[in-house]
C-alpha cells in the first residue's frame, strides 16, 4: 500500500481521493498515480500537473518518475510563497 499525502491548496482538490493506493504496478511512479486521478480527479490531476508542483517519497523530495514500492508515503507538494 501507498499513502497519498496531498498539501496547502492540493488538500483543498483532493478532499474526494483516495488517501491510499492499494495494489501497485510493477513500474509505479509518481507520474503514473496522477495519471491514473486524472479519470476521475480531473481538476487535482489538473493542479498536479503544474511544473511548479513538487513530489517527495518517504520525506525524500525526489522525480517524478521515481519507482514506489509497498509502504512509501507519497507525497504532492504544491509552490510555497513567503512573505
Amino acid at each position: 500500500m501507498i499513502d497519498l499525502l496531498f498539501f496547502g491548496r492540493l488538500g483543498d482538490l483532493a478532499k474526494d481521493a483516495p488517501t491510499c493506493i492499494a495494489s501497485l504496478e510493477p513500474d509505479a511512479t509518481p507520474l503514473g498515480i496522477r495519471q491514473m486521478m486524472k479519470a476521475d480527479h480531473p481538476e487535482l490531476s489538473k493542479a498536479l500537473s503544474e511544473p511548479q508542483v513538487l513530489v517527495s517519497v518517504n520525506k525524500m523530495i525526489v522525480k517524478w518518475d521515481q519507482p514506489l514500492f509497498e509502504g512509501d508515503e507519497l507525497a504532492f507538494l504544491p509552490p510555497v510563497t513567503g512573505g
